[in-house]
């Protein structure tokens, strides 16, 4: 097995493609783009039509769903509101998950301050913006699940095996975000793996979209309306035993952009515990050192003690996964909603 400096994302027909072309792309790249998808067009284009409307609303009405008055991290937030790898992301967004009954906001393990209602406009605002974001995330939910089974499939396993590690109660949540361009040596999202399981994400009209390939080249990846770029994140890296890993990516605007992220996830108590995989998939890992090495983001407390990057080790839970993302990104808003818990290594394990 030898490193594939990849030039290009590849495409994947859902139509015609095999279980193992889906495997091999992800364990190769990490990302692919997914055409013949069967989400309805009319739904993708009334969903971004609905979406610039939103992020054209005045300051004052969009701060009414302000995610600083969540304590479960849902809403918006104006540019430069998240941090990535402990600097300023310039983008615009929405933040919305799956909806559970919010729990205590002292429950142990503090993960499970996660579960809890989004945050809406009033419908008579922008009537209509919360069924159709809603049918958009449920239809993007389906299609993610059947590449679920499909991977299962290419790494020798039953087609179910991830939708019976995923749990009673899935999280998943979804970014609506609007990019102004990007100040000179800033970036919309700096670069980053994803934390969650499986990533599909839709450029409308503008790129931006950077992959960085094993010899830390960027590869652009082209936006498509009638194509969903999709890639893994670290869950999955941790359950495939770095059989499949996640890439490093950011986005870099030269124009005003819009895009949509979906990440697919499962219950907060998940366990991310490597599958048992055939032989031919661990020898695969061993024999290649972008496989071997790969490592996983920087907590919180070793950002600020100067590491960053892939200073970070796995986690056995995917809520401990999440809560590191939410207090890596958004120490503020920890401090203001949770004070007894200031740092990724208090989360209750």
């Amino acid at each position: 097995m030898t490193d594939n400096a990849f030039a290009q994302i590849p495409e994947i027909s859902l139509s015609t493609c095999s279980p193992q072309d889906v495997v091999r792309a992800l364990h190769e790249v990490g990302f692919f783009v997914l055409v013949d998808h069967g989400v309805d067009q009319g739904l993708i284009d009334g969903y971004f039509a609905a979406l610039k409307a939103f992020f054209a609303l005045p300051q004052d009405t969009k701060a009414l769903m302000a995610k600083s008055a969540s304590r479960h991290f849902r809403g918006w937030e104006g540019i430069g509101a998240e941090l990535t790898n402990n600097r300023v992301d310039y983008r615009e967004q929405i933040d919305l998950s799956t909806e559970h009954p919010a729990r205590q906001p002292d429950v142990i393990p503090a993960y499970l301050r996660l579960d809890g209602p989004n945050q809406w406009l009033p419908e008579d605002v922008l009537p209509g913006f919360r069924s159709i974001v809603m049918d958009y995330f449920a239809a993007l939910g389906a299609l993610a699940d059947r590449l679920m089974g499909i991977i299962a499939v290419g790494l020798g396993r039953h087609e179910d095996t991830f939708a019976r590690r995923f749990g009673e109660a899935p999280l998943s949540f979804m970014k609506l975000i609007s990019y102004p361009p990007s100040p000179p040596g800033e970036a919309g999202v700096n670069g980053h793996h994803d934390a969650g399981f499986l990533t599909l994400l839709m450029q409308h009209g503008v790129g931006g979209l950077q992959v960085e390939n094993p010899h830390g080249k960027w590869i652009d990846v082209p936006p498509r309306d009638d194509a969903f770029v999709v890639n893994i994140g670290e869950m999955l890296q941790s359950m495939t035993g770095n059989y499949l890993v996640a890439t490093n990516h950011r986005v870099i605007s030269a124009s005003q952009r819009y895009s949509s992220a979906y990440f697919h996830g499962p219950d907060l108590r998940a366990s991310l515990e490597p599958l048992e995989l055939d032989e031919e998939f661990t020898s695969a890992v061993e024999l290649s050192p972008r496989h071997r090495d790969a490592g996983f983001m920087a907590s919180r407390d070793q950002l600020l003690s100067g590491e960053e990057g892939l200073a970070g080790a796995p986690v056995p839970v995917f809520g401990e996964q999440m809560w590191n993302y939410y207090v890596r990104s958004y120490p503020d808003l920890v401090r203001t909603h949770y004070p007894d818990v200031t740092t990724a290594t208090d989360s209750g394990r």
